[in-house]
């Protein structure tokens, strides 16, 4: 077999069929459109519309409460913070902007959240805006320490009068 002779299985590909391209197209005229109406003019789409009737998505009952000032946060794992320590991407100490310049986490959000999925073999002093219990536990049985800066709001805290 050489280059030249290379092609795809009979049946492979197939030809695009040529709309609005005269009778002889078996697809001419109205290109398959119909006659007249909103569906076989350009430049519509009706998408959830069902003739006047309450569409579907309109009649399915709500569910829940959506927090509009809802906190998302980036999540790292230790294992992850360790592979990167091991490369040389990270120091000793570890803070947010290092995360973010090492390339571990794309984007910070309303903070960084430091979970405890893998092993962390290295002291670590990190600071992060949120980390779980199990995460602390971990890092600090490495020898390192976890500064949690964030996760305190309005009325929560020694502030609160």
């Amino acid at each position: 077999m050489k280059l030249n002779e290379l092609r795809d299985n009979d049946g492979a590909s197939k030809k695009a069929k040529r709309i609005g391209r005269g009778p002889g197209s078996g697809k001419g005229k109205t290109a398959g459109r119909g006659i007249k109406g909103q569906k076989s003019r350009s430049g519509v789409a009706i998408k959830g519309y069902e003739g006047g009737q309450m569409p579907l998505y309109q009649r399915l009952p709500k569910r829940g409460f959506n927090n509009i000032n809802r906190k998302t946060y980036a999540v790292v794992n230790l294992g992850l913070i360790q592979k990167f320590i091991d490369a040389g991407k990270l120091g000793e100490e570890i803070t947010e902007t290092e995360l973010l310049d090492s390339g571990l986490v794309r984007r910070k959000r309303d903070g960084i959240r430091l979970l405890a999925k893998g092993e962390l073999t290295t002291a670590a002093k990190i600071t992060v805006s949120g980390a779980s219990k199990g995460a602390i536990d971990a890092v600090e049985k490495a020898g390192g320490s976890v500064t949690v800066t964030g996760g305190t709001r309005p009325g929560e805290g020694e502030d609160a009068a």
